[in-house]
């Protein structure tokens, strides 16, 4: 097995990884690129990983006229610059004490080691230059191949080392994973064991993983886990999964997004636990408004833009297992080119202030309810 994919053959790439083999080292691509393009999959990040050591590859890189950058050096990481490009090179490392997300690690010399540190077998495997796939451990290959998210090594382990890896494992199985087959059982009872240690964790990094998770293209098998594990309530109490699945099966030809989504799944406290931003906030305001509220598409659309309007159409339908109504996109395109025929200078000098404001929103909660229909003549007759 190996990766022929164009990006491999890239020049400054290749170069970096002759210049530590010519070195006499070890060089790897290894996670993310290797897994992703086995899986035919956009690669976004090119790791490399070698047995040189940082001072080392700094030596090589510069012997060889390079930019040489010690961006992580502490943890083992360089990053050489080929033509403006940057490539991350990492020392094989081996874990001596673990405590969260920080861990005391020592460099290693076999890519054995490095690949026993990992948290997933499917993330544990290497390629060469060439793009001969090279699985340390054993069981990587066959892992990917059958879309099982399956730890390294003893889970409960893996997850004590670091609580976050509860939350990659159901975003690893939302993204890579076989819903069908279902979710390792090992990796889940180990889950349920340990969701206490989910309160150890910074908001910001939960509300990093649940963005990632739900913005993947099917995370309704991923999200049932959770419930089941009891790690949603852990991190959104309240929330609860039954209308993702729906939400997923109606949101074609629409993008998936992951506000909507999260509004699915309701739950307590979700802006401050999750970390949204303002904006985000404001956005699940809304659809949380549109939910409990009776208005249709177009009034949604008028207000708040068609973007809410056609979600919590969606949402609707998810949650109450109804049909969508009729022609409810042509009432959203009606509601968000509606435009408001009165405006305040045609109520003074008569009226000023607070009492100006409130006849305002009378007329236009008169003309909403008339189906925009009723022209600015007869709104102020």
């Amino acid at each position: 097995m190996r990766i022929t994919d164009e990006w491999l053959r890239d020049e400054g790439l290749q170069l970096v990884l002759r210049l530590l083999t010519d070195g006499g080292h070890q060089a790897f691509l290894v996670g993310g690129c290797v897994r992703n393009a086995l899986l035919s999959q956009p690669v976004a990040d090119i790791d490399i990983a070698s047995d040189a050591v940082p001072e080392r590859v700094i030596e090589l890189g510069r012997a060889a006229g390079l930019k040489v950058v010690p961006t992580g050096i502490d943890h083992g990481t360089v990053t050489v610059v080929v033509a403006g490009e940057p490539h991350e090179v990492t020392t094989f490392r081996r874990d001596v004490e673990t405590f969260g997300r920080h861990a005391t690690v020592a460099f290693a010399m076999r890519v054995e080691e490095d690949a026993a540190r990992r948290d997933f077998t499917m993330n544990a495997l290497y390629a060469d230059a060439e793009g001969r796939i090279v699985d340390p451990l054993g069981g990587g290959i066959a892992d990917l191949q059958a879309r099982k998210v399956r730890f390294v090594g003893d889970a409960d382990a893996r997850i004590r080392e670091d609580y976050l890896r509860i939350l990659r494992f159901f975003r690893f199985h939302a993204w890579y994973g076989d819903a069908e087959a279902g979710m390792d059982v090992e990796a889940l009872a180990a889950c349920a064991t340990n969701t206490a240690g989910l309160e150890t964790l910074s908001r910001e990094r939960i509300g990093h993983e649940m963005r990632r998770l739900l913005a993947a293209p099917d995370p309704a098998a991923a999200v049932a886990g959770m419930q089941a594990t009891g790690v949603l309530m852990r991190i959104l109490p309240g929330a609860e999964a039954r209308a993702l699945g729906p939400l997923v099966h109606l949101e074609p030809p629409y993008a998936p997004d992951w506000i909507r989504r999260l509004a699915a799944l309701g739950g307590a406290e979700a802006e401050d636990r999750l970390r949204l931003s303002r904006e985000e906030a404001r956005r699940l305001s809304v659809l949380r408004e549109g939910l409990a509220g009776s208005s249709g598409p177009a009034e949604i659309a008028y207000r708040h833009g068609a973007w809410a309007a056609r979600d919590v159409v969606l949402l609707r339908g998810a949650l109450l297992g109804a049909a969508l109504p009729p022609a409810w996109e042509s009432e959203v395109a009606r509601g968000a080119a509606a435009e408001f025929p009165v405006c305040a200078a045609d109520l003074m000098p008569d009226l000023s202030g607070a009492a100006l404001g409130n006849r305002l929103r009378e007329i236009e909660d008169r003309w909403i309810a008339s189906g925009f229909g009723l022209s600015r003549e007869q709104l102020l007759a």
